[in-house]
């Protein structure tokens, strides 16, 4: 018999405004996340990404409420991961969400590739 391997939450932080001097800057950063979500996905993992959720939030409440909405709804997010992929450039909430979710003992991938299949 074979052991099924564990379906992780695995959020995937990277910058997303950070060194993001356009709309478009920020949308291909996000996308570079997402994509790198769908690879999680494909090892039958669940792809979390902080963004993914503050956005919409921070739409309804108002742009001048991002600093307010983005990080305390991503680090929150990130306590309920169990592991975390850390991908792109320099980016001090991502850098965060890492902290907390290595704090708890969670897992920590630098590449999406590094996942175990679920």
């Amino acid at each position: 018999m074979t052991k099924k391997r564990e379906r992780l939450w695995v959020m995937i932080a990277g910058p997303y405004g950070s060194g993001a001097a356009t709309e478009a800057d920020r949308a291909r950063n996000l996308e570079v996340m997402n994509k790198a979500a769908l690879e999680v996905f494909e090892k039958g993992h669940v792809p979390i990404i902080g963004v993914n959720l503050a956005l919409p939030v921070i739409e309804a409440a108002g742009a001048d409420r991002y600093d307010e909405i983005m990080m305390p709804l991503s680090l929150a997010l990130s306590e309920r991961c169990d592991a975390i992929v850390r991908i792109g450039g320099p980016s001090e909430g991502a850098d965060a969400e890492v902290h907390c979710v290595k704090a708890r003992g969670g897992r920590v991938y630098f590449q999406v590739s590094d996942l175990p299949e679920a």
